[in-house]
């Protein structure tokens, strides 16, 4: 694939291939009804990343007021390191904003390299940790904030 990439909210016919996406990606996937149910909320929003036609990736962003927590980041393996992480992000994040979130959190595996550093480039900075929050293999989880 090498055709622009194109961020937009997911719609229903993206349910399916958004639960493919995040269990390739983690044990700890979400089912297809896990993103249909988040889709439903008001405060929610789930974005897909399209090329040539085809969802490569996807994430949401749950609004709590001026806080919003990030979750679901998940990239086609094919088609990681081209910038589809980063611009899902942007777009969730400029979303948050213009809903007035002031704060972004997220939990990442302490052992995702290159997703803690993905998530720092955009300005995110680790806050916390969680010991043994993850299953399958069993890690850390590091908490990470970004305060506009």
């Amino acid at each position: 694939m090498s055709g622009e990439i194109v961020f937009r909210p997911m719609k229903e016919s993206d349910l399916a291939k958004a639960a493919r996406i995040e269990a390739l990606s983690s044990p700890d996937a979400w089912s297809e009804k896990a993103f249909r149910d988040a889709l439903l909320s008001p405060d929610t929003l789930y974005a897909v990343a399209e090329q040539d036609g085809c969802v490569v990736g996807c994430c949401g962003l749950w609004r709590f007021l001026e806080e919003a927590d990030i979750c679901n980041v998940a990239v086609l393996s094919s088609c990681r390191r081209q910038g589809i992480g980063t611009g899902m992000l942007r777009y969730l994040m400029e979303w948050g904003r213009r809903q007035g979130v002031r704060r972004f959190t997220l939990e990442v595996r302490k052992g995702n390299l290159a997703a803690v550093g993905l998530y720092e480039k955009l300005g995110f900075v680790v806050e916390g940790k969680r010991r043994d929050f993850y299953q399958n293999p069993r890690d850390d989880a590091l908490i990470l904030w970004k305060r506009s």
